[in-house]
């Protein structure tokens, strides 16, 4: 392979075929297994929230915190690997830092710990172990394929893994150039969408090809009514999407003075579970539940009712350390959202449509608001429900509800992402500064002032250069302490001479309205630790020093 580990070219696109054949079959093995769970502890192959009615409503608090305590006895070995071998485990952070694998032990204890959660009724998504597990696997295969990067091959299994369980192979691709590289660059794009789209070629070949939610035959027509309601939905989902970070956050901390994993994972699925004696509804990472507000089994109380628990409900077993994903929770807390504004809108007698349409618009809006990937979750739910027609409504509110988010300065659930703003900010902020914000006294003598004195100067200020101006602080020129130092030596000069006698008058210097860009590369010219700073070319009045140090260092904030 001539060029670089990253270039494009038709090695790459055929490694991501069988990364996506691979990753698929993992996703379908992970499902497996919390079938087979389900089997064992219900008898039963419907969803939790149907099948934990096997049980007396008093074990079902028993249950939710048994798994876990299990999961937590899981999740602390797996966290007691990772600070004894000091790596990372989560795969969006191995591609983003371009780290050699995916370390396999932690990831499969991980697994384990959220297939405890999830197969005990934890309210939380399975996309996020399945999609780990995807991961795991194309790191073991990237072994196979040294003129590779492993951290790409991991980005195609990944991004095959979140195809697999959504069915949505663009957005998939889309999340993780979005998400861990933070951008959207066509080399790097194209094997994703490969690997994807080989993912759900065999999800389909093996009979799973209808769309996830089944919106695809409505129509919605947009008018000035309908427009309002999905700004509102919009505006709302940023709202609830920074909330539900908030709670998440302050949950965490609660959670964390437990210092016991097991004992942490077992209280927030007791928490759970006695919400579940409210409404099972809330247990299981909520698909079948969205599938039955789109066939409108919920009236409006119970719409708000079940938001309210739901949110709860994810709080504490994300909170408390739960392994597993947030896709599915913001979906289902989004289509709630959405419906429930949509029917308020019914009840004040606005001409909004079918009101069920709305909880498209609101899971896309509130994912967007919860993962700051907006592009990623208006192609997801336009997939996952094949209805071209909410293109547009979803595209307004998802980007309505991440700038929510984005404005009120929350953290998406992703640190990478977080990363990514924080540098992007950084190079803007790089890009728009100018010289005078970084300006630094300068050690600087008047022309007749002798060359001891910008010795003594030299000294005291630990410089090499000392600026000598004039009366009126007009820069003239500078002195080196080296010059002074070999001519004092060689008898050319005395310690008392005038330092105009040396003094270098064409010395590089800036000026203080230039961009830090300009002076990078007025650095980049010479191998100067400091520059002198002007008002202005035509006044020359001297300002003080630039340093090479502080640029670098203000750089390093987004390099």
């Amino acid at each position: 392979m001539s060029g670089s580990k990253h270039a494009l070219n038709w090695t790459t696109l055929l490694i991501a075929i069988p990364v996506g054949f691979v990753a698929s079959l993992v996703t379908l093995a992970f499902r497996g297994v919390i079938d087979l769970i389900n089997r064992l502890l219900f008898n039963s192959d419907s969803e939790i929230t149907v099948a934990m009615h096997v049980w007396p409503w008093i074990f079902w608090p028993l249950l939710v915190g048994a798994g876990g305590v299990l999961a937590g006895f899981f999740l602390r070995y797996a966290v007691a690997i990772e600070k004894q071998e000091t790596v990372k485990t989560d795969y969006l952070e191995v591609i983003n830092a371009r780290l050699d694998a995916v370390p396999t032990k932690t990831s499969l204890f991980r697994a384990l710990s959220s297939i405890a959660s999830i197969g005990s009724g934890a309210s939380i998504g399975k996309e996020g172990p399945m999609v780990q597990l995807s991961a795991l696997s194309g790191s073991l295969m990237g072994r196979w394929f040294p003129q590779m990067r492993n951290s790409d091959i991991v980005a195609m299994a990944a991004a095959a893994g979140l195809s697999s369980v959504y069915h949505a192979p663009l957005a998939s691709a889309i999340f993780v150039a979005e998400i861990a590289f933070g951008i959207s660059a066509l080399q790097r794009l194209i094997p994703l969408i490969v690997a994807s789209a080989v993912a759900v070629m065999t999800m389909w070949s093996l009979g799973f090809r209808s769309a996830l939610y089944p919106l695809s035959e409505a129509l919605f027509q947009m008018d000035i009514s309908s427009l309002l309601m999905t700004i509102v939905i919009g505006l709302a989902a940023g709202l609830a999407g920074w909330l539900l970070i908030k709670l998440i956050a302050r949950s965490k901390a609660q959670f964390a003075r437990i210092k016991s994993l097991p004992a942490r994972l077992g209280l927030g699925g007791l928490a759970v579970g006695f919400l579940a004696l409210i409404s099972t509804d809330i247990l299981g990472n909520g698909y079948e539940v969205i599938v039955k507000i789109i066939d409108g089994h919920y009236v409006l109380a119970g719409l708000i009712g079940l938001l309210v628990l739901k949110t709860l409900a994810t709080t504490l077993s994300v909170g408390s350390n739960a392994v597993g994903g947030l896709f599915t929770p913001s979906l289902l807390i989004g289509a709630l959202l959405g419906v429930a504004l949509a029917q308020m809108g019914a009840v004040l007698h606005l001409p909004v449509g079918d009101t069920l349409l709305y909880a498209a618009i609101g899971m896309a809006a509130v994912l967007a608001a919860v993962s700051q990937a907006p592009l990623m979750a208006m192609l997801m739910v336009l997939e996952m429900t094949l209805n071209s027609s909410l293109l547009f409504p979803i595209m307004i509110a998802s980007v309505l509800a991440s700038m929510v988010v984005y404005r009120l300065q929350s953290a998406s659930t992703y640190p990478v992402v977080s990363n990514h703003f924080s540098r992007s900010e950084a190079k803007f902020d790089f890009d728009n500064m100018r010289v005078d914000q970084l300006i630094i006294p300068g050690a600087a003598l008047q022309p007749e002032e002798s060359v001891g004195q910008a010795l003594a100067v030299s000294s005291l200020k630990r410089e090499r250069y000392v600026y000598v101006i004039n009366s009126a602080g007009q820069f003239l020129g500078v002195v080196s302490i080296h010059d002074i130092s070999r001519k004092v030596l060689s008898q050319e000069i005395t310690l008392d001479s005038p330092v105009s006698s040396v003094m270098d008058d064409n010395f590089p210097c800036i000026f203080q309205n230039q961009s830090m860009r300009e002076g990078w590369e007025a650095f980049a010219r010479v191998t100067l630790e400091r520059l002198p700073v002007l008002n202005n070319p035509q006044e020359r009045r001297f300002m003080g020093a630039l340093t090479k140090t502080s640029l670098i260092q203000k750089a390093q904030e987004f390099l």
